[in-house]
């Protein structure tokens, strides 16, 4: 019974030793990807109301995203900014513990500004606060800027 629980306990050793990395870059992919198609969405032109920003993402910051304690426009640039550009950083695995807090503290804010969600999205912001809590705690892997960088400094 002991040779049993030794093979069990050998097999996914091996599992997290060879599968881990691929893991957690699947983890940062799947989440910047998310992040960085909602960006483009609100992607407008420079002839808008507010430059680069579409009419509907004018219209959603203004009239129904709950954003508390800054003007709507204020918000609507740094949403979108930050689904544009911390997605990069994931990818990259670039600053990635920083990044991944970042988009789960963003991801709370967006489920708490926009009570539709709780409807028909709230799913998906879950799975994705899960796995950025993942990449929180555990770290790029060793597919990463991070983990290039790691390495030089030693």
């Amino acid at each position: 019974m002991a040779q049993l629980i030794h093979l069990y306990n050998q097999f996914f050793a091996y599992l997290h030793k060879y599968t881990n990395d691929v893991f957690k870059l699947c983890l940062r992919l799947y989440v910047a990807d998310a992040f960085f198609r909602a960006g483009l969405t609100k992607l407008g032109n420079w002839d808008s109301e507010l430059p680069f920003l579409s009419s509907g993402a004018q219209y959603l910051f203004e009239n129904e995203y709950q954003v508390p304690l800054i003007p709507w426009e204020l918000a609507a640039y740094l949403g979108t900014a930050a689904e544009l550009i911390l997605p990069i950083f994931l990818v990259l695995g670039l600053a990635t513990r920083l990044v991944a807090a970042k988009l789960f503290v963003f991801n709370i804010i967006a489920v708490v500004a926009y009570p539709v969600i709780w409807q028909g999205g709230y799913y998906d912001h879950k799975l994705w606060g899960v796995m950025l809590l993942v990449i929180v705690i555990y770290g790029q892997g060793r597919v990463s800027l991070d983990n290039m960088l790691c390495k030089q400094c030693h």
